[in-house]
């Protein structure tokens, strides 16, 4: 019994592991520039689709390839979902800073749009986008070098954005019509991927009688690299002391001369990144699909509330803590323990599942939250202040 309970102890830390990973990127968004970004689950399902990708690609090169695929999936993960987080917040999320209702409403559409994108994205779709862009954002570069067009500024994007769709449009259906399957076919579709872990990471290590796999054991060493790298970023780094700057007082960051806007970028971009990493793990514990981000969203987002908003300490501990705690109580691993005490068994037996573990673990923060509203280690900063 002591075995099980320490192997499901094991499991339970390494899904905190991956919670925390995620929680790293969206305390520091959500410290920085008070933004919900409810398509942090989705840029995490980017990481992990990444991952599948590189995984393949590497099959096809075979041999030592294979067996390293992992790291190099983990930088590309990074390098990608960190350029999708910066393009999201240049284009929507630094229009609606000031406004919570309106950031939530509009990264949840980002969300619904991501996961559609997943589930229809094929070769014309990729090209159509290519498309667009260089007709739409080229055309109103080549015109903005050239004339000024102050005065009919609206007018001007309104027919070029006109033209560029029909023009996208148009070439579009001509490619399906002409190559038919060959480019309209679903590159993932709406059916889950399995990655394949290399193979050093497919076997475990016994330790009195605890069976630790590989995988979940390099998914903790990736948790600590990442943490580590976070701390020393922020704390040795010139952009680290800015972000923090920025974090304690935005307004005199600004009158110090801080790029405020710069440091918004930066910010949301590593934490996207740091999301994409997350997923590039997860695709090591299950299968991968468009829904992957939103089976770990909520998770997520209690973890930063539980352990104060923009505090890595409390992140930490509220990961590992809420982690432990779904595993043990979804697996009937506590409910087992308790198996002397009857009433406490069949309570604990009643939430020994995935669901019902998560609903109990809710309540528990519900409750936690009524005691410190702030979370294990509250805030202290200008966000205080506001």
């Amino acid at each position: 019994m002591l075995t099980g309970f320490l192997e499901a102890v094991f499991n339970g830390i390494s899904i905190g592991a991956v919670l925390l990973i995620a929680a790293l990127g969206l305390a520091i968004i959500f410290g920085l520039m008070g933004v919900i970004n409810m398509a942090h689950g989705e840029l995490m399902m980017f990481g992990a689709y990444t991952t599948f990708v590189v995984q393949n690609g590497c099959k096809q090169l075979g041999g030592l390839w294979f067996e390293v695929y992992i790291f190099l999936a983990l930088i590309i993960a990074f390098i990608f979902t960190a350029a999708v987080g910066l393009i999201l917040e240049r284009g929507v999320i630094r229009y609606l800073y000031g406004r919570p209702l309106e950031t939530l409403l509009a990264t949840w559409g980002v969300s619904l749009i991501f996961q559609q994108f997943v589930r229809s994205v094929n070769l014309v779709f990729v090209i159509g986008i290519a498309f667009f862009s260089v007709l739409f954002f080229g055309g109103l570069w080549l015109l903005n070098s050239r004339t000024n067009l102050e005065r009919v500024r609206n007018w001007v994007v309104v027919v070029m954005l006109s033209l560029s769709l029909g023009m996208t449009i148009a070439t579009c259906n001509l490619l399906g019509q002409i190559y038919q399957q060959a480019v309209t076919q679903p590159w993932f579709g709406a059916q889950n991927v399995d990655v394949t872990a290399p193979t050093w990471l497919q076997a475990g290590i016994s330790l009195g009688g605890v069976q630790l796999p590989f995988a979940r054991l390099f998914i903790i060493v990736l948790t600590i690299i990442c943490v580590s790298g976070i701390y020393l970023f922020l704390q040795r780094s010139n952009w680290g002391l800015r972000i923090r700057a920025v974090t304690q007082n935005r307004s005199m960051s600004a009158c110090l001369g801080i790029p405020t806007q710069t440091v918004d970028a930066i910010t949301f971009a590593l934490g996207s990144g740091l999301a994409g990493v997350a997923g590039c793990a997860i695709s090591l514990l299950g299968s991968v699909g468009p829904n992957t981000g939103q089976n770990y969203i909520i998770d997520t987002f209690m973890v930063v509330v539980v352990g104060g908003v923009g505090n890595l300490v409390g992140t930490i501990v509220a990961a590992l803590g809420i982690g432990t705690a779904n595993f043990l109580i979804g697996s009937g691993t506590l409910a087992l323990l308790l198996t002397p005490v009857k009433p406490l068994a069949d309570f604990f037996s009643f939430f020994a599942t995935t669901s019902m573990a998560k609903v109990m673990v809710f309540a528990l923060i519900i409750v936690f939250l009524q005691w410190k509203p702030a979370g294990i280690f509250p805030q202290k900063g200008r966000t205080v202040d506001v």
